[in-house]
């Protein structure tokens, strides 16, 4: 069975990459309040890439992620510490080695 998840991938405006950085991290505590978020991840690529996995039990669980905090507080610093829109995908989990 495939479970959604999403992959964005977040491009920070190169004076506000620290910025960037210290929202993913701390969107953490809201990744940890959101029932329907089986798995999520926060990641850097680069000096000024970032990126999120996250993984759902079904596609109820990633629209309630999409509609949630985190996608609001990205969606609101956006135009101010961005480069760009995040690229959002959505993906089908096919397998995964989880503890």
């Amino acid at each position: 069975m495939t479970h959604p998840g999403l992959l964005a991938r977040i491009e920070a405006k190169p004076e506000h990459a620290a910025q960037v950085q210290e929202l993913l991290e701390n969107a953490l505590e809201l990744a940890r309040g959101e029932t329907q978020t089986v798995t999520w991840y926060s990641f850097k690529l680069g000096p000024t890439t970032f990126g999120v996995f996250d993984t759902f039990d079904d596609e109820a669980g990633r629209q309630a992620h999409l509609n949630g905090p985190i996608a609001a507080a990205l969606m609101d610093i956006a135009p101010t510490i961005l480069a760009g829109a995040p690229d959002i995908q959505h993906v089908d989990v096919l397998a995964a080695k989880l503890p």
